[in-house]
């Protein structure tokens, strides 16, 4: 029969408990659930995606527990029918019945002499075992597949890891073991810190794994069997083939966020699932996105910073986090770095400059290239907090004065006066508060706004957040001890290693990391700073992504367990101080133009 696209095709569905394992599909040779054993007995399953004529290619692969059986278009229909909708060229060269979730699509590699190999990691989809994510175990699986994909008939020995978010994080991790058939990578939008990038921004609990779990890793845990999905390629169930009862499911699987719960202060737990950047040596592209407060930046950015690759890009891009990844755009970029690293080619991609912005405008991006980040030729200027007239002032302010806020209300803010010169500011920030709280603790929340001249506020389309506001900061005020070794006056780094409790009514000085940003303001527009005591959430809900609904600015990433937030202790009242020698201010990084 013939397909949309004009092309030959051939149906390859099969039931339950059929013999096929390998068909002749598009253009490819497909092999499913491919046998992976590990050291330890347990056997992982792939499906390998490879041209149908011999030979050996290079093999680009994925490792994780989204389930390589589930398309895109049944398990997350909604994000699919938007990418669709913006970007057709997505489909435009592909059946699209191979795209899943996160990860590349075989269509638009294979034809390219890649092969595309999808593991089901340990506990997930069609891989029984203990589903422990970003676990030792974990990243030790994810060595051996790399080292038995290199070892295939079908292979040349040269690996290379793609993927978004949980294929971007294991990524960081899997380096630092530093697999022999490692030859590059690309992690797109992917955090590094299970501590400060994901579970405890600030030392603040972050509760969106709790939801993320539940909605997307239990959904497809191996043993689900009968209750969930079929891939409609093979008849196969997805979280197959068994279906466990529920007790079975709950033995077989380790719950982070209760993990997260139980561990304010950064330790082993955190440690074992973040990435050791004197380790990551392999040559990688890092992708970022301006609107990915809470999960999609931070780690991507550290990553170009701090890795010891002799060999690294860093990319930032804006829209949802799983857009660009699969646009015309996106597929280049990777495929001109994997051309270079795995096939060899002199395609320039080792003359590029190393470091690749959009620069966000009100009304869409521009490409530039740059050198280094920080840019080199960033001034750093300051914003100094007026409490008096709630504003944000060019000039040191000379007498001291003091705002009062409700830690459960909306804050206070503190405004620029209006631009009158366009100015860029692109990369991280920084607070510096002066404050007082009249318990023991404040959780402190800082969001940075734009507003156009009538008062109205600029939002952006953000990796998990339709109206994304330009920045957003979070410091747990008995967590400020600093870690001097790795701070910089533009980003602090905390060390989360022991609580410092507030003495009710006496002023102490926090240091706030704010996540990078890259923003031109137009002429006539202003800036607002918001302190407050909980999450930034609008009263109007911004609408729905995914499984996330009333999302109100903040996205999936909010700080709101009641016992992480008890009342008693987090529910006072906060006193910012500024002016004189309570200088607080915000550190902003200006390219061109200049500040009111």
């Amino acid at each position: 029969m013939r397909s949309r696209h004009g092309r030959t095709t051939h149906a390859h569905k099969r039931i339950p408990g059929s013999r096929q394992k390998s068909v002749l599909a598009y253009g490819m040779r497909i092999d499913y659930d491919v046998p992976i054993r590990l050291d330890d007995g347990v056997v992982v399953r792939a499906d390998v995606f490879r041209p149908p004529q011999a030979g050996r290619y290079p093999v680009i692969l994925s490792y994780g527990p989204y389930a390589k059986g589930l398309p895109y278009q049944l398990g997350y229909p909604d994000q699919w029918k938007a990418l669709i909708e913006s970007f057709p060229e997505v489909a435009a060269a592909s059946t699209c019945l191979y795209q899943n979730w996160e990860v590349v699509d075989p269509e638009r590699w294979v034809p390219d002499h890649y092969v595309c190999v999808r593991v089901d990691s340990r506990g997930a989809g069609r891989s029984p075992g203990v589903l422990d994510i970003f676990s030792l175990r974990e990243t030790r699986d994810y060595y051996a597949c790399i080292e038995w994909a290199a070892r295939q008939p079908w292979s040349t020995g040269r690996v290379g890891l793609n993927g978004i978010s949980y294929y971007a994080i294991n990524q960081w991790l899997v380096a630092c073991l530093q697999p022999p058939h490692l030859t590059a990578m690309c992690a797109w939008e992917g955090a590094a810190d299970c501590y400060r990038d994901w579970h405890r921004h600030g030392g603040i609990l972050c509760t969106f794994t709790r939801s993320w779990f539940d909605a997307q890793v239990r959904t497809i845990q191996h043993g689900i069997g009968s209750r969930g999905a079929v891939n409609p390629n093979t008849g196969e169930f997805v979280a197959g083939p068994e279906t466990l009862p529920d007790y079975a499911l709950a033995q077989n699987r380790v719950d982070p966020f209760q993990r997260a719960l139980m561990s304010e202060l950064d330790g082993p737990w955190y440690r074992e699932r973040s990435a050791d950047w004197a380790q990551v040596k392999v040559p990688f592209l890092s992708a970022g996105n301006w609107g990915g407060q809470g999960l999609h930046l931070r780690g991507n950015v550290e990553a170009f910073v701090r890795a010891a690759s002799a060999h690294k890009w860093l990319e930032i891009h804006g829209l949802e986090h799983w857009t660009h990844f699969s646009s015309n755009y996106g597929l280049a970029l990777q495929k001109r770095f994997f051309d270079h690293f795995l096939k060899g080619q002199d395609n320039g991609w080792d003359r590029e400059p190393r470091v690749h912005l959009n620069i966000r405008h009100v009304d869409g991006f521009v490409e530039r290239p740059e050198h280094e980040w920080p840019l080199a030729r960033t001034r750093w200027m300051k914003l100094h907090l007026n409490p008096t007239h709630r504003s944000l002032d060019r000039h040191p302010v000379t007498g001291r004065s003091a705002v009062e806020y409700a830690a459960f209300s909306e804050g206070v803010s503190f405004r620029t006066p209006a631009f009158t010169e366009e100015t860029e500011i692109t990369g991280p920030l920084a607070a510096k508060l002066f404050i007082a709280s009249t318990t023991s603790d404040a959780d402190v929340f800082v969001v940075l706004q734009l507003f156009d001249p009538a008062g109205g506020e600029v939002t952006f389309a953000g990796a998990v957040e339709p109206l994304a506001p330009i920045a957003q900061g979070w410091l747990r005020a008995s967590h400020r001890k600093l870690d001097p070794s790795l701070c910089t006056p533009y980003r602090p780094f905390h060390s989360h290693d022991e609580v410092q409790p507030l003495t009710p009514g006496r002023m102490y000085e926090v240091e706030i990391e704010i996540w990078p940003t890259c923003i031109v303001v137009p002429v006539g527009y202003t800036l607002a700073l918001t302190v407050q005591g909980r999450d930034f959430e609008r009263e109007v809900p911004s609408g729905r992504l995914g499984p996330w609904e009333g999302l109100r600015g903040s996205g999936p990433f909010l700080h709101n367990h009641p016992w992480d937030r008890r009342p008693e202790v987090y529910a006072g009242r906060v006193t910012v101080y500024g002016g004189g020698p309570s200088d607080s201010h915000l550190l902003v990084p200006v390219i061109s133009g200049t500040l009111p």
